[in-house]
């Protein structure tokens, strides 16, 4: 039964909810009425709980902003590091200053269209604001879970509010490369870089499909003889911090490598004997090179760079500089024009290398010129074809001052708009396009198939052992297709397999 609650000067009326919870009887517009006398409080309250156990009445709401509600929500998540910083952005960035204020239960769907209306016409990208949406939608839905509201005015209703006809909205098919196409674009990498490393990193990302944060977070202790085992990616914060995690979904597996990718990582790791870094005190296959964030702007030539246009070793260019009574006549000839030719700068800065890449970075300064033969418009600087010299093929990237006038020619494109995670899709492409089971390239890719009919398939060894061979075809296919290109390549690790072939 109800009750009268003295306050002084008046009374209010209260009722029971639940079990140790109770409201207070209000007016139409929610503001706590006052009753002058004990009685009629009393029997304005019995009134409202009698209309609650009866269900012509619901229990009164808690009134909440959405501000307040998505701190409290905060707290009562427990997602992986990367997961709530994608969701702290999505909030603070885009759904408070439009939301924070209004109560969660006075959100209505015509709100939420409006400020996606306005969202597409700032312009932010179609899926971006897609992806904001979905997490308005999860919160509110958490909400109506909490009784806070009956429904999620985030959900869309399907056809409604689009204009008939071709979607607007549909962005470009995602760029894909082939066999040959990863080969050309990883000695283009490393020739960018001055080292062999991102040659290796990118035959492995184009020949297992492996996320980029799978890459970046690779031990060596996970390279096995005739697989590659998926246990940690390294995150890449906001602040920096390269976070060290399970793979997304956690999608741990094994991705069964050829015997040449296998050969490639084992010289890799043993070239390389990469120390374990700072920030987590492991060691990883690939390290990070500081040049690929300001190659372009800063560093000059390299003294690899000077090896590769002569065809002889780094030790040879440090004797000419340092020793020159130690090499032949015609070689120290070769290398001083070299030199010169590219515009070396003996002791100048060139950069040091990094514990990890950073995907921006990597994107910008080592794949994109790749791919496409320009660098990317920085700042005040505008887009420009990547100079190169000519000898030997395909080319050394000229670098520093005066770079395009020392210049003998420039790349051509090899797949525009490919996107490191267009490797991915390559991967997963060329698989198709041998006749891999789907079953198998779900497993490779760190795919679940949810459906009934995934959970009847298997995979044998012969499906595997026929992967691996439409694998090594391909690779041998490419490596004769370089070849008819140049007999050799700058890139040392690449020279060694052509001239094996």
């Amino acid at each position: 039964m109800g009750y009268a609650e003295s306050l002084g000067s008046y009374w209010r009326g209260r009722y029971k909810l639940a079990p140790g919870k109770y409201a207070t009887v209000r007016d139409a517009d929610g503001d706590a009425i006052r009753f002058r006398t004990k009685a009629a409080a009393k029997k304005a309250a019995d009134a409202e709980e009698a209309k609650l156990l009866a269900g012509t009445k619901k229990a009164p709401r808690e009134r909440i902003t959405f501000g307040a509600y998505v701190n409290r929500w905060y707290a009562a998540q427990d997602l992986a590091a990367s997961t709530m910083q994608n969701y702290r952005r999505h909030i603070e960035e885009h759904l408070l200053p439009a939301f924070e204020d209004s109560a969660v239960a006075d959100i209505l769907s015509t709100d939420i269209a409006a400020w996606e209306k306005h969202e597409r016409a700032v312009p932010y990208a179609a899926s971006s604001v897609k992806t904001w949406r979905a997490t308005l939608h999860l919160i509110l839905a958490d909400a109506v879970d909490e009784g806070l509201r009956d429904s999620n005015p985030a959900t869309k209703r399907r056809g409604r509010g689009k204009r008939a006809g071709r979607s607007r909205n549909r962005g470009p098919e995602k760029a894909v490369t082939t066999a040959l196409g990863i080969l050309l674009l990883a000695e283009r990498m490393a020739l960018l870089s001055g080292r062999d490393d991102e040659f290796v990193a990118g035959i492995v990302k184009g020949y297992t499909g492996m996320r980029w944060g799978e890459i970046v977070g690779l031990e060596p202790e996970f390279v096995r003889p005739k697989s590659i085992r998926v246990e940690w990616q390294l995150y890449e914060l906001d602040t920096g911090e390269l976070h060290r995690c399970p793979p997304k979904d956690d999608s741990y597996r094994d991705i069964d490598t050829p015997d040449f990718l296998a050969s490639l990582l084992a010289s890799h790791i043993a070239r390389t004997r990469s120390k374990p870094c700072e920030c987590h005190g492991l060691a990883y296959v690939f390290r990070g090179h500081g040049t690929a964030n300001g190659s372009v702007s800063r560093s000059g030539a390299k003294l690899v760079d000077v090896a590769r246009r002569c065809g002889v070793s780094t030790g040879t260019v440090s004797n000419v500089l340092n020793r020159p009574d130690a090499v032949a006549e015609l070689t120290r000839l070769k290398v001083l024009k070299a030199i010169s030719d590219l515009g070396y700068i003996r002791n100048a800065a060139s950069g040091e290398l990094a514990a990890h890449w950073r995907r921006s970075g990597f994107a910008t300064w080592l794949f994109r010129p790749a791919a496409t033969g320009r660098y990317p418009g920085r700042g005040s600087q505008e887009e420009r074809p990547v100079p190169v010299v000519a000898e030997p093929w395909p080319g050394i990237p000229a670098r520093g001052r005066g770079a395009s006038k020392r210049a003998e020619v420039c790349w051509v494109p090899i797949a525009p708009g490919l996107t490191p995670h267009g490797l991915r899709h390559t991967h997963k492409t060329l698989m198709r396009e041998v006749g891999t089971p789907p079953k198998l390239m779900d497993e490779r890719m760190g795919h679940e198939d949810g459906s009934v009919q995934s959970r009847y398939d298997h995979i044998t060894p012969r499906m595997r052992q026929a992967l691996m061979t439409a694998l090594t075809g391909m690779w041998e296919e490419a490596l004769d297709a370089r070849r008819t290109m140049s007999l050799g390549s700058p890139v040392a690790a690449l020279d060694a397999l052509l001239k094996a072939r």
